[in-house]
């Protein structure tokens, strides 16, 4: 049989054991959430030998999977563990809607269960030698946004299919909504650094300053920029609009300057 992706969740559950223990549950499913396994067992119980011998059973009572996604920052490890003697490769992305949708279902009519929550780091600074020299808000047509980097020689560039527009069937003259950051000197040493942290959605901030805050990795947020301006409040609170028009897809593009001609990274997004 052919592999597939899995998703896999590791979490404690509402319910408890019938010496009052507090129950923990792994749950996965396959990349079209039609294929479900779950184990359970008390907290003591739990550790990477454990995981490794649930995913060892579901192996062999499905088939092996080429990677296996993980949203929650505190099972990653463990699952990683578990995987590591059976050569699975361990993914860490927030983008697991088939897993995440099983969690919501089940949490439903269940008092003070929230399984999709997950403890956001306080936002950091980026680092002084990456910031940039200028940025902006800016849009795209969704017809255009492909050829904003397909065929061109930009280094570094994430575009995964569940963020392109046609694969959304977004109208192709709907706006895109984005962040366009022009780096200078810096720009390349930016984008690496953007790529190492796997940038995830970007939002605009009303307070005091406003901002724009970038989700990355599993739990992580930076201040990609603050102001005071309030034209460009306004062009932020337009980017928020755009983004629930386009399903959330828009994108971070960083340049050397605002000639057009060079692109040193660009990422579309979705969240």
């Amino acid at each position: 049989m052919t592999s597939s992706t899995w998703q896999a969740d590791l979490s404690r559950r509402p319910q408890t054991d019938d010496q009052g223990k507090p129950l923990w549950e792994l749950l996965i499913c396959d990349g079209t959430g039609s294929w479900q396994f779950t184990r359970r067992a008390c907290q003591s119980e739990i550790s990477g030998d454990w995981v490794g011998a649930q995913l060892a059973e579901a192996v062999a009572l499905h088939h092996p999977p080429s990677s296996i996604q993980v949203f929650r920052p505190q099972s990653f490890s463990l699952i990683a563990t578990g995987a590591q003697p059976l050569g699975i490769t361990v993914a860490a992305t927030r983008y697991t809607p088939q897993l995440k949708g099983i969690l919501y279902h089940l949490s439903q009519g269940v008092n003070g269960w929230e399984p999709l929550e997950i403890e956001q780091l306080p936002p950091q600074p980026l680092p002084e030698r990456l910031r940039g020299e200028q940025w902006q808000f800016a849009a795209l047509a969704a017809g255009e946004v492909e050829y904003a980097f397909r065929d061109r020689p930009i280094p570094i560039v994430s575009a995964p299919d569940y963020a392109l527009p046609k694969a959304q069937g977004l109208s192709s003259d709907l706006p895109v909504p984005g962040l366009v950051i022009y780096g200078g000197r810096a720009s390349m040493a930016l984008a690496q650094w953007l790529q190492s942290i796997g940038p995830v959605a970007l939002d605009y901030m009303n307070g005091a300053p406003d901002g724009v805050i970038l989700e990355a990795g599993l739990a992580e947020r930076w201040v990609m920029a603050t102001f005071e301006d309030q034209d460009v409040a306004a062009a932020g609170a337009i980017f928020q609009q755009r983004k629930q028009s386009s399903q959330g897809i828009h994108f971070l593009s960083v340049q050397p300057d605002d000639g057009g001609v060079t692109t040193s990274g660009f990422w579309l997004l979705r969240g």
